[in-house]
């Protein structure tokens, strides 16, 4: 089975558990907690949660229940993101503070925020020591990614273009944190040791970094017609990503003033924008990032070297895929 056929097939699974989860009165609060679930998005997360479990001799229906936990804190940081960027779309429809208002924005924010945990402490077949577990390995990464997100905030506040190194750092609290609890929850869910709790967790941080700085490098040289943003939006927007921040650090002269005279100019024409693509193009910054990502890659895969089976093949598949953007 081809692994997006198999994330197809468990999306529907997270997707019938979400609907019945996320059902409630007052109506209007449980129809914007699921507003964005119900328009979109692969369920990658909840993916390597379920497939972690199997991987390790576990059963889907033991890992169900923090499957969907992990996505409903997914959503959770997404609403929460769109009002802080104040974002009008998202998935191609409005965003939930845009079709709802914002006080009840937030307020779907927090039941997803809730729910998941009521999720893995009431809907779990797991014992009370499993659960135990997950709520504190899920907990602990939510407040990493709120330290991530104020990290991402003072880099866009700070004119100080921070380091690779900083920026790897950021990513790793703001996104990645999240790849890795659904592949440590999935070994939990599969009642397995310490030793392969660490290791998913390792496989799960380095796919999440590639998972960012891949939509980083998408960001700048990505296919509009794929990635449904105009080409080099990022730079125009002011992006510190990672690509930006190392073509920045490393032109000089004439080139630094053409890729300067489009960051974060939101009135920048489209010959400016496709003139600072081709310098940052030109300084190999392309070649760099992909260097990086391989890397990570390498370190993901060893991660899982021990392992065998079906559910292990197609990680290393969803893996390649990431790395490809082909989902």
């Amino acid at each position: 089975m081809k692994v997006s056929n198999s994330i197809k097939k468990n999306a529907g699974f997270v997707n019938k558990f979400l609907k019945k989860e996320l059902k409630g009165n007052p109506k209007q609060l449980y129809d914007a907690a699921s507003h964005l679930i119900l328009h979109g998005g692969k369920r990658l997360r909840p993916f390597l949660v379920l497939k972690s479990c199997q991987m390790l001799g576990g059963r889907q229906s033991d890992a169900i229940a923090a499957a969907s936990a992990v996505e409903m804190i997914h959503n959770f940081t997404l609403v929460h993101d769109d009002i802080m960027d104040n974002d009008e779309m998202r998935h191609g429809v409005p965003t939930t503070h845009k079709k709802f208002d914002m006080p009840l924005a937030i307020l779907a924010g927090d039941v997803l925020y809730s729910k998941a945990y009521h999720t893995i402490s009431s809907k779990s077949k797991l014992s009370s020591n499993y659960t135990t577990q997950l709520v504190s390995k899920l907990s602990k990464t939510c407040v990493e990614i709120c330290e991530g997100q104020v990290g991402d905030i003072k880099f866009a506040e700070n004119k100080r273009i921070p380091t690779g190194k900083e920026y790897i750092k950021m990513i790793e609290k703001k996104t990645a944190v999240l790849f890795e609890v659904s592949c440590a929850m999935g070994a939990i869910c599969a009642k397995r040791k310490q030793k392969d709790v660490k290791n998913l967790s390792s496989f799960g941080k380095n796919l999440g970094i590639i998972f960012q700085i891949t939509d980083d490098l998408l960001g700048i040289i990505g296919d509009s017609k794929i990635t449904k943003k105009p080409v080099g939006n990022d730079i125009r927007e002011g992006k510190k990503t990672l690509p930006i921040i190392l073509a920045i650090r490393k032109a000089k002269g004439k080139n630094k003033k053409i890729i300067l005279r489009v960051f974060g100019n939101s009135k920048a024409s489209k010959q400016q924008i496709h003139l600072a693509v081709n310098v940052i193009r030109s300084l190999g910054v392309e070649e760099e990032v992909g260097n990086m990502i391989l890397k990570y890659a390498q370190r993901a895969k060893k991660s899982l070297s021990s392992y065998t089976g079906t559910a292990k093949n197609e990680i290393i598949s969803l893996l390649d895929f990431v790395i490809k953007r082909r989902l």
